[in-house]
């Protein structure tokens, strides 16, 4: 796991004062939700995915799902999921951990839209027991992301 890096990179944007630490599991957005304190949607996911040009994540609200037609037309392929430890070898990160900080060399972050129903938020830091409070404009600064609309929100 890299939580040290995750933490330097925190830091260098001078954030690292929102990183928390649960004596709970995290790694679902249900039990992220009860370990902040917060409800599910404030939960920013971050998702993994195996595209022609590499991987990539894309940050989304908790309770949004990906809707796959957006997806097609945003990076004009389907959406394909990297599979079990697949994900820790190509992003950085173990699933329940996976975040947008301290990824691999070359893997690009994308925050999606459904986010701004939410600041701030609670996007995991590398490990399925952490989470990091950011507001938006700091999860924007901190991870270099592009902005994208590919999801389809659900009821909380």
């Amino acid at each position: 796991m890299r939580i040290d890096e995750v933490k330097r990179q925190l830091e260098a944007f001078g954030v690292l004062d929102g990183y928390r630490e649960f004596a709970t599991s995290s790694a679902t957005v249900e039990l992220a939700a009860a370990a902040a304190g917060c409800e599910p949607g404030r939960i920013a996911k971050t998702l993994s995915f195996k595209t022609a040009e590499g991987p990539i994540v894309i940050v989304v609200m908790g309770t949004a799902r990906i809707d796959n037609r957006k997806f097609k037309d945003q990076f004009k392929e389907k959406a394909k999921f990297p599979q079990g430890e697949e994900v820790e070898s190509l992003i950085g990160h173990p699933i329940g951990g996976v975040c947008p900080f301290a990824v691999n060399e070359g893997v690009r972050v994308f925050l999606d839209l459904s986010l701004k129903a939410f600041d701030p938020v609670y996007p995991a830091a590398g490990a399925p027991n952490n989470a990091v409070c950011l507001s938006l404009a700091d999860l924007e600064r901190v991870t270099g992301g592009t902005w994208v609309d590919v999801c389809k929100q659900e009821a909380e």
